[in-house]
This record gives structure tokens, sequence and C-alpha cells, in this order.
């Protein structure tokens, strides 16, 4: 079984290419990072025009890498939500107008879903169950994954995403777009002593988090002007590992998870890889990243995620398009393939 996945959920065209036997055979990403740059953040019109002027060209390249033509594959699989409405319907249509052209399936995909199986493209042992930490610029969840399809949501932030928060407080420290991985460039000239930040939620139980009130002890700090930016960003970027890495500690120990998974955009940041290690070998769990370049939205990790369904069951449409998209799709609204 070949399949092609395409992702168009936000601000980055991804195109894979993944076989059921030889596995992941080519990807292409672009990012529209500089044509974003400008505005301070994503425009979701100019996000949508560009996908359509991207999407077919880098097709094209991943076909073409893997020498294989459209004819032969099983499916077109792609990202369904949730996600920037216009951006998901333009993957929406080019997918599907493709497999009605080529004759084949076609299957929208839940954007979480191929993060939280990110880490299946490497050939590393990971089995369900398993405990997720979802963190990116649009969520921060801890997720208990049973079986595929099966996903308990159990904690999760209730105001502004670590990512969001990274974003945010760049701004607050005059840094550029993307915010987050210039923050934590910034960080890293820091002291650790210099400045702490609260850690939000961690007197109270359960899992939710919140980081709204972090940009606001920022902007506080900043105010006092007796604090280098440098000392304010490694301040900040630890309160927000510490958060992250306690909460999830409570998760493993809630749901007698015998794995962790860490996915999503704010999972290439070091600084909590290097924490949620630590945590997870005093756990006695093996923890489990997706390669950086997976950690961003991609087209793999739809491929991935569709082959899954299809090779347990799913069920596609054959016919005519039926070009549809969801802005906001719950995981818990999701079902194994057999139920589909």
């Amino acid at each position: 079984m070949i399949v092609l996945g395409i992702e168009t959920s936000c601000d980055e065209t991804g195109v894979a290419l993944i076989d059921a036997d030889r596995g992941l055979l080519a990807h292409r990403l672009y990012s529209q990072t500089d044509l974003h740059a400008v505005y301070g953040g994503v425009v979701p019109e100019l996000a949508s025009r560009d996908h359509i002027q991207r999407l077919l060209p880098l097709v094209r390249a991943v076909l073409d890498e893997a020498g294989v033509d459209g004819h032969d594959l099983d499916a077109v699989v792609y990202t369904g939500g949730p996600g920037l409405l216009g951006a998901l319907l333009t993957g929406a249509s080019v997918a599907r107008s493709l497999a009605w052209g080529w004759g084949i399936p076609a299957l929208a995909v839940h954007h979480l879903e191929g993060h939280l199986l990110a880490p299946f493209l490497e050939d590393t042992g990971l089995d369900f169950p398993f405990l997720v930490l979802q963190v990116s610029g649009g969520h921060t969840q801890l997720i208990h994954a049973r079986a595929l399809g099966d996903y308990d949501l159990i904690g999760e932030s209730i105001d502004d995403a670590a990512g969001e928060a990274f974003d945010k407080t760049a701004k607050l420290l005059g840094l550029g777009y993307p915010g987050g991985p210039a923050l934590a460039r910034l960080a890293e000239q820091g002291r650790s002593d210099a400045l702490r930040l609260p850690r939000p939620m961690l007197d109270r139980p359960g899992l939710d988090m919140s980081f709204s009130g972090l940009k606001t002890a920022v902007l506080t700090a900043l105010k006092k002007q007796v604090y280098r930016p440098e000392d304010v960003a490694r301040a900040f970027e630890e309160a927000v590992t510490d958060t992250l890495v306690e909460k999830t500690r409570r998760g493993l120990e809630q749901t007698g998870a015998p794995a962790l998974v860490v996915a999503g955009g704010v999972a290439a940041n070091t600084t909590l890889r290097a924490g949620l290690k630590a945590m997870a070998q005093r756990q006695g769990v093996p923890v489990y990243f997706p390669r950086p370049e997976f950690c961003t939205d991609n087209g793999a990790m739809i491929a991935l995620a569709g082959l899954r369904r299809l090779q347990a069951g799913q069920v596609t449409e054959t016919g005519a398009p039926v070009v549809a998209a969801r802005a906001r799709w719950p995981l818990a609204e999701l079902a194994p393939p057999a139920a589909a």
C-alpha cells in the first residue's frame, strides 16, 4: 500500500509518500515563515494563497523522487482539521481532486493524530498504549493513547497553548517571528538564578495547565527594567518547562502508561526535551520524540496516520470529490478505524 499525504493546516505546506513495507519514500516541506514574518504572525488569507501555489509542485517533486506515478498509489490522505479553514480547504480540494482523477480513495486525517503518531516514522519499537504530551502553538494537551483512535484527553491548557505563550513572550522581548525559536536562542545566554517566574497551577491537583499568566509576569519583570532580556527569556523557558514536566509526571502516574510520547512544534525545544528525558528516566519509562523535522507540521505524519487507518480498515470515499474540512475538530471525537 502506497499513500500520498498532504498537510496544509496552517503555514507549512507538507507532502509525503509512504509505503507500508518500505516506510517513508520521500517528503517535502515548504515553510511560509518569511511570508508572515513582516506581519508578526500568520495571515490566514495569505497562507491559503501560498498553499495553492506550492502544493502541486511539491506533489510532483515527491512522486519524481520516489519514482512513483500517481496511478501507482493506493490512496491520498490529507489534513481535514483542525486548523485554518481556508488552508485546510486548499489541501482538501487538491487531495480530493487528485484522488478522483487517479481513481483511488481519499481520506481526511486528524492533524493531532498525525502529530501523536509521528514517532512511528522511526523504527523505535514504540507501541500502544502510551501517554502523549502534545505541545505546540495551538494545543497543549495530555492524552492517554490506548490504541489507534482510542484517545482520552486527561489534561490541557485552559488558556494559551505553550507555543502561543512562547510567541507572545518573544514579542514582549522584541524578538522576531516565529518567536518560540528566537526566545529559546536568547534564553541560552541567560542566567538561571537571575529571575524566577511562577509555575502556573502546580499548587493545584489535576492535569490542566495555564500559561497566559506567565506573559503577564514577564511584562511585569520587563517594566522594572532591572533584568536583562536574556535572563527573562531563560526564566520564562524554565517556568514553562518545569510546568510541563511536572504535569506530565502526574499524567504518567495517573494513567500508569508504560511510555511517553512528546509531539508538536515545541517538542523540538532542547530545554524541554532535556527536562522530560530526565523525568522519564526517574519514572522508569521510555520517552519518544519525533525527529525535529517531524515535530513541526509535515506531510509525513499525515501520510503515516492515513496509512495506519487504511491498514486497519478505515472506510474511504471513491466517488465524486467531497471537499470538506473542520477548523475545530476535538480529538475526542475520533474513533478507532473499525468503528468508522
